[in-house]
């Protein structure tokens, strides 16, 4: 076992980027395995707002199948564009926040990195929204009570307490929330298509006199996910992970079935619902459209669906996230928990009901300043570091991360002209965001900060001794700022035999 420790600061200043929860994980502190994750992704692709999407397209003059067709690719594109940053978690076991202090510096991180906890916080208040009028709706059929705002505050303190327990009580939930989401939606669109019938209308025949554009539709759903895309790394490091596996395929196994097929069919199926509904009444909204008319159990069912989708996505794809960047913000004072309870106060603080009024133009100029850190972070990972990493430097107030006073102002002026770019063409924001980023960023980072700060695993020594789990290696944090790289403890045929 090698120690680590080229700091020379005192023990107190060492440790002051580090906090248990956002050190790196061993490949024995990754507990979910291939169909587990892909629950989640099932879980968080079922969100209110994905059925407004099919029913753009169909709005736009497109037919079910081409919209159908069209958001599976674009999802298809995503998931493959985040199998390359989740190599970030099932390499180096690295969080989001913690990874992003080296395209941006130790203390330049915390400006993308809140910016994407803001974003999940206030995500995670849009969605306790909807489940709480869902879980309203419930309570006034048996009840007669109504209060929106009570069951805002029950349930998300409920989801709060869930995340708490950490990544595995996440996971539990998804496994028990996914197939029952599934089975109610393929009710809904049965229950859709009938009513669409009734008028006379055939839903695969349809055609509205809109005129958007196909890439518009693409792109547009490309950048829904732009967010997990960058911060995917949250997830992939409680990812099972087959070690000493230099193949990026072999390594990544259990990650490729939630990227490449659930959240691609998911999400088309929950568009395509959308659309239909839209075919059928004019409204977007399904759910709003069958409590109309549902009574008795049916209505019960159609708001459990609200409340199951709204809790298995904030769990994994907003509270996480906006923890672990409060959390890499103030190691010292905010833990995992604080950090968990931080982003449902800032989320409600908020106020997510006026949010809701204007979701797509919030969607449009946050996506496109999310992209540009897409580009940057692949830019920086593959094409800079080749996919080492100094991670002991990560966690150093005076190591090679510090850059200028601890910002890297390549990072930062990428992604300020790169997102502003995107963000003055928001149609297209990812496709413009994400190249510009990666270009911008390559470019400084060759003329202006690698001549003045040198980057240790761009030498020409071991490259290994940069790598992680593809050749066997926990980095372990053994105290005082110092680490160790140690053999991975998890033994291969253990992890042959759990994968699923």
């Amino acid at each position: 076992m090698t120690v680590i420790d080229n700091s020379r600061e005192r023990s107190s200043d060492r440790t002051s980027l580090i906090e248990e929860s956002i050190l790196p994980t061993r490949a024995s502190q990754r507990p979910i395995g291939m169909l587990g994750y892909a629950w989640i992704w099932v879980g968080i692709a079922v969100i209110i707002a994905t059925y407004s999407l099919g029913a753009a397209g169909i709005g736009g003059g497109f037919p079910l199948g081409t919209v159908i067709l069209t958001i599976f690719l674009a999802n298809l594109a995503i998931g493959a564009f985040m199998i390359l940053t989740a190599d970030i978690g099932t390499e180096h076991g690295l969080s989001f926040a913690v990874y992003l202090r080296a395209p941006f510096g130790i203390h330049g991180t915390h400006l993308p990195a809140i910016s994407r906890g803001i974003v999940a916080s206030m995500w995670f208040g849009i969605q306790t929204y909807l489940g709480a009028l869902a879980l309203n709706g419930i309570a006034e059929y048996f009840l007669g009570f109504s209060n929106w705002f009570v069951w805002y505050l029950a349930f998300g303190v409920v989801q709060i307490a869930n995340t708490m327990l950490g990544i595995k009580s996440v996971e539990r939930l998804a496994s028990l929330a996914a197939p029952a989401i599934i089975a109610i939606s393929v009710w809904m669109y049965f229950s859709l298509e009938g009513l669409a019938e009734t008028k006379g209308l055939n839903i695969w025949n349809f055609r509205a006199e809109g005129q958007m554009s196909l890439l518009v539709l693409f792109i547009a759903n490309m950048g829904f996910w732009s967010t997990l895309a960058i911060d995917i790394p949250n997830l992939t490091r409680f990812v099972k992970t087959r070690t000493r596996q230099r193949g990026f395929f072999a390594r990544n196994r259990n990650v490729f079935v939630a990227q490449l097929l659930a959240l691609p069919v998911t999400q088309a199926m929950i568009a395509g619902i959308g659309a239909v509904s839209f075919i059928a009444t004019g409204n977007w909204n399904p759910v709003e459209v069958i409590q109309g008319d549902a009574q008795g159990m049916a209505l019960v069912i159609l708001l459990a669906l609200v409340v199951l989708a709204q809790w298995s996505t904030n769990n994994s794809a907003n509270l996480i996230p906006a923890a672990l960047t409060f959390i890499n913000l103030a190691p010292r004072v905010v833990t995992y928990k604080t950090g968990v309870a931080l982003a449902g106060i800032v989320g409600t603080l908020c106020f997510p009901w006026e949010i809701l009024n204007n979701l797509f133009v919030f969607l449009g100029y946050y996506g496109a300043f999310l992209s540009a850190i897409g580009g940057i972070m692949i830019a920086d990972y593959y094409v800079i570091r080749g996919r080492k990493v100094n991670v002991p430097d990560l966690f150093n107030p005076r190591g090679q991360f510090r850059y200028t006073g601890g910002f890297n102002v390549a990072g930062l002026l990428s992604w300020a002209v790169a997102g502003g770019l995107a963000a003055y063409w928001s149609q297209y924001a990812f496709v413009i965001g994400f190249p510009l980023g990666f270009v911008a960023y390559l470019a400084l980072m060759k003329v202006l900060v690698l001549p003045a700060h040198p980057q240790a695993e761009l030498g020409r020594g071991d490259g290994d001794a940069f790598l992680a789990a593809s050749v066997g290696k926990d980095w372990v944090h053994v105290g005082g700022g110092a680490f160790a790289r140690v053999d991975c403890d998890a033994a291969q045929g253990q992890l042959d035999r759990e994968d699923l």
